[in-house]
C-alpha cells in the first residue's frame, strides 16, 4: 500500500513537473523575453556652422534643455563686419548703376537724335536728286542753263554726302549705347554675399534643435571652436527606445507594432509599455562571413554547436520615466505577440 502511494506521488510529481515545463516552454515561445537589452535614444553631435570663440554658454553638462534654447554663442564681430562690408559694396554699386543709367539714357537720346537727323537728311537728298533729274532734260531744250544744272548737281552731291555723314554718326551713337546688365549681375552676386553674411551671423547662435539633455560637455567660454567640429552631444529625450536582442528563432512572431513590456535594471519595480518599432535586418557574424579585399572570409573549422544568432529589435517606449531612462541603461524586454 505504501509503495503504491509512493508510486502515485512520484507519477503526480513527474506529471506536475512536465506540466510546469510545458507551461514555461509555452510562455517562452508565446512571449519571448530577453535581458540582453539596453535603453537607447537618438543623439546628435552639436557642431557650429561657423568658426569663432565662444563668448556665452548658458548650459552645463547633463542639463535638460528645451527646443530652441540657446546652447552657446560665438563672437559675432567678424560676421557683423562681413555683413556691413557686403552691404556697403551693394550701396556703392547701386550708386554706380544710377550714374551709369543716366549715361545710358543720354546715349540713347543722342542715338535718337541721330536717327531723326538722318530722316531729315534723307528728305533733303531726295529733294536734291529730284531737282537734278527734273532740270537735266531741260538743258538740251534751252529751258535750263548749264549753271543751274551744275548747281543742282552740287546740291545733290552735298545732300548725299551729308546723309552718309549722318548715317555714320548714327551708327557710332548706337554703338556707344551701353547698358547696366553687367552691373545688375554684380548686384545679384553681392545680394548673395549679403545673404551668406546674414546666415553666418545667425549661425553664431547655436540653439537646441529638440528637447534633450546635454552630454559630454567639455568646453567653456573662451574656447575657440571650428565649423563642423563637435562640441558636445545632445540626447533626444522626447523619444526613448529599448534595443532588445532576440534569437532569430523568435523573430517569426515579431512584427512592427507587436506590443511589448520593458523595465530597467535600475528599478525593476516599474514597467513600461511599448511596441516594436523595427527589426534589424543585419548583424556582423563573429564566426566568419566578414569581407576582406572583396572576398568573404570563412573559417576552416566548423563549430558543431549552433547557437542562434541574435538580432536587435527596436522597441519604442510609450511612457518613459525621464528620471530613469539613460542611454545604455540595462533593460529587460518581453514581447506579447497577438
Amino acid at each position: 500500500m505504501f509503495k503504491n502511494t509512493q508510486k502515485t506521488t512520484l507519477i503526480g510529481l513527474t506529471a506536475l513537473a512536465l506540466g510546469v515545463l510545458g507551461l514555461v516552454i509555452w510562455r517562452v515561445d508565446a512571449r519571448p523575453r530577453t535581458d540582453d537589452a539596453y535603453a537607447y535614444a537618438d543623439t546628435i553631435t552639436v557642431s557650429p556652422e561657423v568658426s569663432g570663440r565662444i563668448i556665452a554658454q548658458p548650459v552645463h553638462d547633463n542639463q535638460l534643455v528645451q527646443q530652441g534654447e540657446l546652447l552657446f554663442r560665438i563672437d559675432p564681430a567678424t560676421y557683423e563686419a562681413a555683413l556691413k562690408q557686403a552691404q556697403a559694396k551693394r550701396a556703392g554699386l547701386d550708386r554706380q548703376i544710377e550714374l551709369t543709367q543716366r549715361s545710358v539714357n543720354a546715349q540713347k537720346f543722342s542715338a535718337g537724335s541721330a536717327k531723326a537727323a538722318i530722316a531729315s537728311a534723307q528728305a533733303d537728298a531726295k529733294k536734291a536728286a529730284d531737282t537734278l533729274h527734273r532740270l537735266a532734260p531741260l538743258l538740251s531744250q534751252g529751258f535750263a542753263s548749264a549753271e543751274e544744272i551744275d548747281q543742282a548737281r552740287a546740291a545733290n552731291a552735298s545732300a548725299q554726302s551729308h546723309l552718309q555723314s549722318l548715317q555714320l554718326q548714327a551708327k557710332q551713337a548706337a554703338a556707344a549705347v551701353s547698358g547696366v546688365d553687367a552691373l545688375v549681375a554684380q548686384r545679384a552676386e553681392i545680394d548673395a554675399q549679403i545673404d551668406i553674411a546674414k546666415l553666418n551671423l545667425a549661425h553664431t547662435e547655436v540653439r537646441a534643435p529638440f528637447t534633450g539633455r546635454v552630454a559630454s560637455l567639455k568646453t567653456s567660454v573662451g574656447e575657440f571652436v571650428a565649423a563642423g567640429k563637435p562640441v558636445f552631444t545632445l540626447i533626444d529625450t522626447t523619444h526613448w527606445y529599448v534595443i532588445a536582442n532576440f534569437r532569430e528563432t523568435e523573430l517569426k512572431k515579431i512584427h512592427e507594432g507587436t506590443p511589448a513590456r520593458v523595465w530597467l535594471m535600475s528599478d525593476t519595480g516599474k514597467t513600461f509599455d511599448g511596441q516594436v518599432d523595427s527589426i534589424s535586418f543585419g548583424v556582423l557574424p563573429d564566426d566568419g562571413g566578414s569581407v576582406m579585399s572583396g572576398l568573404p572570409v570563412v573559417k576552416r573549422n566548423i563549430n558543431w554547436v549552433h547557437v542562434s544568432q541574435r538580432f536587435p529589435v527596436k522597441i519604442r517606449v510609450a511612457n518613459p520615466d525621464p528620471h530613469l531612462f539613460r542611454v545604455g541603461a540595462s533593460a529587460v524586454a518581453t514581447l506579447q505577440p497577438r
